[in-house]
């Protein structure tokens, strides 16, 4: 959400922080900026009137030590989200399969699509193994590697934490700007020319590090409830922008590190983004109320999102279990054999090549395509394509379960 324009930025000429208050926690203010721009010589004049002068920029508030008043309702539904997640996480735990990887990549997934970055499951695990071809597959791997990486450092968040999730997502697209606080003006709406007229201004990006401490400073708090803490932290995070691009994945990954970093979750990634798809336009206009001093709604987004994605995960689970059961009736290999383990793995990564085969069972490749041979003898593997080099193999099962997952994640009735 939101992009910079070019190597346009706001300096000087700010007029008084605005600050306001409703209730108990802090609004964002405005101030007012100076735009100048490289090209605001170009273009008709009356075009060149209207982007240029003063704009009102947003000033972050300090929240680290702000109370977070919820209402009884809102209170009891974190509870209850928080109890369900802690429930999913033990029943993943006690799992004699770990789907883990399976859920970490649907989240990604999920978070990718809220920002309008969609790509089949097909297409993404293509792309993890290397193959090239479509550049929403390649930027939704990359959000996978950004999750792994928060969920990896979620012993310490801080600034470097989040840099590092942001420098994670961002290297292979935006490599000059990865795992660095921008240093531009970024605006959401209006044109790309200048943040006039623009839905929403971010702060002038002088205040993005101090911004950034409070921020870290207040998921560092004890006494607010942890699901809670996490749907504000990635509000705050959103609302301040502190990158050019990729700030609505970097703060979601930071969600999940936050449940981990609080013990919520063990070993569950809960897809709370497939939750929110359900109704983006409602996400989105929480953030926006939560800019002007409304807590409630963001909270209650992010845990009502928890019950759809638990309930679509455990469907997911269920059609690749049932999936792997039915593999163990037509596998015609002996007990101990590669084959199986390979079976294991295609349930958690559907697409696989004879590299990934030998490195993820620790075979050799003459033996991983061996296993694979059996596998697809057998019903359990089918190759992508007829190509006689460079050869790719699905579990079309597998597969189809992750669409439907996807699928899911549109429907409000279920």
């Amino acid at each position: 959400m939101g992009r910079p324009h070019g190597d346009r930025w706001a300096t000087g000429g700010r007029g008084e922080s605005v600050a306001r208050a409703t209730g108990d926690w802090p609004t964002f203010g405005t101030e007012a900026v100076e735009w100048r721009s490289a090209d605001a010589d170009y273009g008709p004049r009356a075009g060149r009137s209207v982007h240029t002068g003063l704009y009102e920029a947003a000033v972050p508030p300090c929240i680290a030590d702000a109370p977070v008043a919820l209402s009884s309702r809102a209170a009891a539904l974190v509870a209850e989200a928080s109890a369900e997640i802690a429930r999913f996480d033990g029943e993943t735990h006690a799992a004699t399969t770990s789907f883990a990887a399976l859920l970490l990549r649907t989240e990604a997934a999920s978070s990718s699509r809220i920002e309008n970055l969609t790509s089949s499951p097909k297409a993404i695990a293509m792309a993890e193994l290397g193959r090239k071809g479509r550049a929403n597959a390649d930027e939704i791997v990359a959000n996978v590697t950004a999750m792994t990486q928060a969920l990896a450092g979620a012993r310490r968040l801080d600034g470097a934490a989040i840099l590092a999730m942001h420098r994670a997502l961002m290297v292979g697209h935006m490599p000059a700007a990865a795992g660095r606080w921008r240093d531009q003006q970024v605006w959401i709406g209006g044109t790309s020319r200048s943040p006039h007229g623009a839905t929403f201004v971010a702060p002038v990006h002088e205040r993005v590090p101090a911004a950034i401490d409070d921020l870290v400073a207040f998921m560092a708090r004890d006494d607010v409830p942890l699901l809670a803490q996490a749907a504000l932290t990635h509000a705050q995070l959103e609302s301040v922008h502190p990158f050019p691009d990729g700030n609505g994945r970097t703060g979601r990954a930071l969600l999940h590190a936050q449940l981990r970093h609080g013990g919520l979750t063990r070993e569950a990634i809960v897809p709370v983004s497939a939750g929110l798809l359900v109704d983006t336009g409602r996400y989105f206009d929480a953030l926006t109320l939560y800019r002007s001093g409304d807590v409630e709604p963001i909270v209650t987004e992010v845990a009502e999102a928890v019950f759809p994605a638990l309930a679509s995960s455990r469907r997911l689970i269920a059609d690749v279990t049932t999936a792997r059961a039915a593999w163990g009736d037509r596998i015609r290999a002996r007990r101990g054999a590669a084959a199986w383990a390979l079976a294991d793995l295609v349930t958690t990564r559907p697409v696989v090549d004879t590299r990934l085969a030998a490195q993820a069972l620790g075979v050799s490749t003459v033996n991983a395509q061996l296993a694979i041979d059996r596998l697809v003898e057998d019903g359990v593997l089918e190759q992508v394509g007829n190509g006689a080099r460079d050869r790719v193999w699905q579990a079309p099962e597998v597969l189809a379960a992750m669409d439907r997952f996807a699928a899911r994640s549109h429907r409000r009735d279920w």
